[in-house]
């Protein structure tokens, strides 16, 4: 993290630096600290570079190194920004955005990201340490949990898991490798002090076994605890390194004693969080309009059939609530009865397509907003015919409906469109790690992430 805030706060010396230079180069002149359009000039690089995940530290993004991304964030920000200028009548108007300025500072700002994001490219190279969790529990489970690990992280990482039934089988210790090749699996009939007090680990994970620790043992894991080493469980785990927290790895108890959860019981925040909802509501509706009415054309003149759609879903409680949305599928699309969105699905018209990808087809959801049934922010609500399937194999599932469902949530930002149980399963995993970690800043995240999905088109 605090690599992080060095390349924000580096970023933006390194703009004013290259604009103070390019206006000397050009101009002879020197910055303008109050002018506002510096500011804004500013501001939209840094957001560029975000769009572009260039303040991620993973050293590659589907393929894209660090150093790579800045410069796709320059490009993509300097195109933006003269569209910018352009369609305001900036052009010339100010020294700043003049065209010479404006070739020198971004020629300079991309020499001082691309170099500052190789420096750390290489300091992350230099100082890799593979990461190594003690577990204490079944060997087949950690294997499993490894596994699922590696997928969703690409990382090396090692599980090392001690469990006495397992060792019990031979009279020295016993050590295996999981085909993935990142997964130490070690058993022993060793006292646990000569197993982990001599080794580096990060942290210790216990997969719901408690119960069944000797009194030494939990003598030994408070005094690694003492020591700065971390206990987690596995949903503990999850929850930090995953940002979600899997059904699967939860219990009842685990509800009684975890912490978070504000949001259910905390009346200011609940009561915050509506007025902003109704107020974000009632400005975006109007400042969407001119939006919505070319939409709304566009849809009334390309197929047949009304301009809304709208359908029952479940809310807050499990009641039901109709929610609006611009039709972005043929009238007839569930003719052959209820059935999830699947990928390219022929059923989406030529508009539809393009209103999906940008989200454009969510905004009448404002209104349900403003009426205050939906939130901005929160689990997306599903179907009745859906949710009853769904209760059945989900552990925990009616748990999202403990608050108003969104417009955008956790799950729809973190977690592809999905049209499955396993995919409902996932994503009720993201809603609560939502629900328990509730924040306003957590919304904004929220927010900032589905404005980024709505401008590179990653919706469907």
């Amino acid at each position: 993290m605090i690599i992080i805030w060095l390349l924000i706060i580096g970023d933006i010396i390194g703009l004013f630096g290259s604009i103070y230079v390019a206006l000397q180069w050009r101009l002879s002149e020197s910055l303008d600290w109050g002018n506002p359009l510096l500011y804004a000039l500013v501001g939209m690089y840094l957001f560029g570079l975000y769009l572009t995940d260039t303040y991620k530290l993973n050293r590659q993004v589907s393929g894209v190194r660090l150093s790579e991304r800045a410069i796709l964030g320059i490009v993509l920000t300097v195109t933006i920004v003269t569209c910018a200028i352009y369609i305001t009548g900036l052009w010339g108007s100010e020294p700043i955005v003049g065209r010479g300025v404006l070739i020198i500072s971004d020629a300079i700002f991309s020499v001082w990201a691309v170099a500052s994001r190789t420096l750390v490219d290489r300091w992350l190279k230099a100082n890799h340490q593979t990461s190594r969790f003690l577990v204490l529990g079944d060997y087949d489970k950690v294997l499993a949990f490894s596994s699922k690990h590696r997928k969703l992280n690409n990382e090396a990482i090692e599980f090392v898991s001690f469990s006495e039934r397992y060792g019990k089988r031979n009279n020295r210790p016993e050590m295996a490798r999981n085909s993935g090749g990142n997964s130490l699996v070690l058993n022993s009939v060793k006292p646990l002090n000569t197993v982990w007090k001599k080794q580096y680990w990060s942290g210790i994970l216990i997969d719901g076994a408690e119960g069944q620790l000797s009194k030494e043992m939990v003598r030994e894991l408070m005094d690694m605890r003492l020591k700065g080493i971390y206990i987690y469980s596995l949903a503990d785990f999850c929850e930090q390194f995953w940002q979600k927290i899997p059904p699967a790895y939860i219990q009842d108890d685990w509800f009684a004693f975890t912490s978070g959860f504000n949001i259910l019981h905390n009346r200011i925040k609940a009561k915050l969080k509506q007025a902003f909802d109704i107020l974000a509501a009632a400005v975006l509706l109007i400042a969407t309009f001119p939006l919505t009415i070319p939409t709304a054309i566009a849809i009334k003149l390309t197929s047949k059939g009304p301009i809304f759609y709208s359908q029952v879903r479940t809310g807050l409680n499990g009641k039901t609530f109709k929610v609006h949305k611009f039709r972005s599928m043929n009238q007839n699309a569930e003719a052959k009865g209820v059935q999830w969105a699947k990928k390219k699905d022929p059923r989406i018209t030529t508009v539809g397509s393009f209103i999906r990808l940008t989200r454009i087809d969510e905004l009448p959801q404002l209104w349900n907003v403003f009426k205050g049934e939906m939130s901005m922010v929160g689990p997306r609500p599903e179907r009745p015919e859906f949710d009853t399937q769904l209760r059945e194999e989900i552990p925990y599932y009616d748990f999202r409906y403990l608050v108003k469902p969104g417009i955008t949530g956790w799950a729809q930002v973190s977690y592809p469109y999905g049209a499955s149980v396993e995919d409902a399963y996932q994503k009720v995993a993201y809603d609560l790690f939502y629900i328990k970690n509730y924040s306003l800043w957590l919304d904004l995240t929220i927010a900032f992430k589905t404005l980024r999905v709505v401008i590179l088109g990653k919706g469907r």
